[in-house]
């Protein structure tokens, strides 16, 4: 009779199911510690890319916000009857409230004559008093001026306190205003509100980035934070980043103790004085990676649940496995005590047993051999997919471009002007948020393609179109509308004053370039701002044509609302 046999790890059933759910348990926990440390490492990356890109953003809009609000000031004192000399001209100050009812952001903006006196000023504010001991002054009377962030001094008492409850801040700019003889008459300035430049910071900061714990700052020259206030003059920059103020995203520690990953960003705002700040973004290290050890922590738990399962299944193949040697094992020990009648299992039992295994290891190289040739010819097939994927996305770029771009002067052409002119119509009927369009034409173009040839006629639309692309918002639309015409189309501009102001930009900085081969050239531009009764686009486009022949048959070189 067969002895009945106990589980033993001697045995060969013990020590199948001993390795196989030892193997098992630590090829899962490998692949686990390996797929969640390769998720800690791309979620790191990919969070840090988000929080240098918010960095890079903020920054962006913060210098170009900058850089526009000097260019307002150095337009306003070049103005003709700012250098005319008479700071008491009644035409000064409505320019001054123009201006600031473009921008909210102007606290105050007022000429000051050469001792320091305010001649004129918005809602009547200083106006009288001296400021000849302010910065902004001193500097501007020899050259335009941007001042750093400073609590208000003068304007404390004479301004709302913000709702928020900080401090009263502003930023300066002022430039000298010199008469056609090169004379100073005076000097124009402006405080600018400190929140207008938080506002355009936060812009670049969406909602779940503060979800995810990441803060936005804002530092100046020394490494002292200016904004968020709460951290103001209170957290110290650490030291790496005051080696680069340029700095993609790197695990930094704070003076709090924590780890963020945190990205630096230099403020390059082109301005007649670099203020010398820079955009930090910092989010913590633990909640930017938490996703990954969750993943990771599953991975794990997981990976002990599937050993269990794989013991439970070696223990059962171990078994049926085991079976007929235990029998052979059985008949040779009963053959040593000396009994001839012993069992030995059935005939061809092992045979078959090694058979399967035979079979099963011959059919396993088989199809591991198929896998690798499968495996290459599906990487060749992708690799070649890929190329073409990348070729044709190349060709459809170009195809895109060369569509929607005029040759010539790499502006926008007009079937492309078209397109976005009905979107901005369709827009402005849905929301009745209006639009204006402008029209320019270069004067007595025919002339200069007649004097100096085409070849220079060319070089000038070129430069023509450079530079009305350098003096319009990032949001406007330029393109050449045909020959030596040009549109400019204005989003969000409902009323004829903020387009006339873009209209003088445009111009003025066209009349003061220097072209090749005639030297200088100007524009006539015609203005339409769009009306709800319009039955279509081309209405409004119709309006500043006329406008535009009205300025042609006014002398030219002007600007006419429609």
């Amino acid at each position: 009779m067969a002895q009945t046999r106990t589980f033993s790890l001697r045995s060969l059933r013990g020590q199948l199911t001993l390795w196989f759910s030892g193997l098992s348990l630590l090829t899962l926990l490998c692949v686990g510690l390996y797929v969640g440390r390769l998720a800690t490492q791309q979620m790191a990356a990919s969070a840090g890319a988000a929080v240098h890109a918010m960095a890079l953003t903020a920054a962006d809009l913060l210098g170009a916000g900058l850089r526009e609000r000097e260019q307002d000031i150095i337009l306003l004192s070049q103005a003709p009857h700012f250098t005319r000399g008479d700071l008491t001209h009644p035409d000064l100050l409505p320019s001054l409230l123009r201006r600031r009812a473009l921008s909210e952001e102007f606290a105050w903006l007022g000429v000051v004559d050469p001792q320091g006196k305010v001649i004129q000023a918005v809602d009547g504010l200083l106006q009288g008093q001296s400021v000849a001991q302010r910065p902004w002054f001193i500097a501007a009377r020899s050259g335009v001026y941007a001042g750093d962030v400073h609590e208000a001094l003068l304007l404390e008492k004479m301004l709302p306190k913000p709702p928020d409850g900080e401090p009263l801040r502003f930023i300066d700019f002022a430039a000298p205003i010199r008469d056609y003889s090169g004379e100073l008459v005076g000097v124009v300035g402006a405080h600018i509100h400190w929140r207008w430049v938080t506002q355009t910071v936060q812009t670049a900061f969406d909602q779940s980035a503060r979800d995810s714990g990441a803060e936005i700052l804002i530092t100046n020259a020394q490494g002292i934070v200016l904004y968020p206030q709460k951290l103001a003059h209170q957290v110290q920059l650490p030291a790496e980043l005051h080696t680069d103020r340029n700095q993609r995203t790197t695990e930094v520690r704070w003076d709090d103790g924590l780890d963020y990953l945190t990205s630096m960003v230099a403020v390059d705002s082109r301005t007649s004085r670099n203020l010398g700040w820079s955009i930090v973004v910092r989010q913590p290290l633990h909640q930017a990676l938490e996703p990954a050890h969750a993943m990771r922590n599953r991975l794990l738990a997981l990976g002990f649940l599937a050993a269990l399962a794989f013991g439970a299944v070696a223990l059962r193949l171990a078994l049926s496995f085991s079976r007929p040697i235990e029998q052979l094992a059985e008949a040779a020990h009963r053959i040593e005590n000396g009994d001839s009648q012993a069992d030995f299992p059935e005939k061809g039992q092992l045979i078959e047993v090694d058979q399967l295994c035979q079979s099963l290891r011959s059919m396993t190289r088989t199809l591991l051999a198929h896998e690798r040739e499968l495996e290459a010819v599906n990487q060749s097939l992708e690799a070649l997919v890929q190329q073409r994927t990348e070729a044709l996305e190349e060709a459809n770029r170009a195809l895109e471009h060369l569509a929607t771009h005029d040759p010539l002067t790499g502006v926008y052409n007009r079937r492309r002007f078209d397109d976005k002119l009905r979107e901005c119509f369709d827009a402005a009927r849905r929301t009745s948020q209006g639009f204006a369009v402008l029209l320019l034409d270069a004067d007595h173009f025919k002339k200069v393609n007649d004097t100096y040839g085409h070849p220079t006629g060319d070089t000038v639309l070129q430069e023509l179109a450079r530079l009305l692309t350098g003096t319009i918002r990032s949001v406007d639309f330029v393109a050449r509308y045909g020959g030596e015409e040009f549109v400019i189309l204005l989003p969000h501009t409902p009323d004829g004053a903020s387009a006339m102001a873009v209209a003088e930009k445009a111009r003025w900085a066209i009349a003061q370039a220097e072209f090749p081969g005639p030297g200088h050239i100007t524009v006539s531009v015609g203005i339409s701002v769009w009306q709800a009764d319009d039955p279509g686009a081309a209405a409004t486009i119709e309006r500043a044509d006329a406008a535009l022949y009205q300025a042609k048959a006014a002398g030219r070189n002007r600007v006419v609302l429609g």
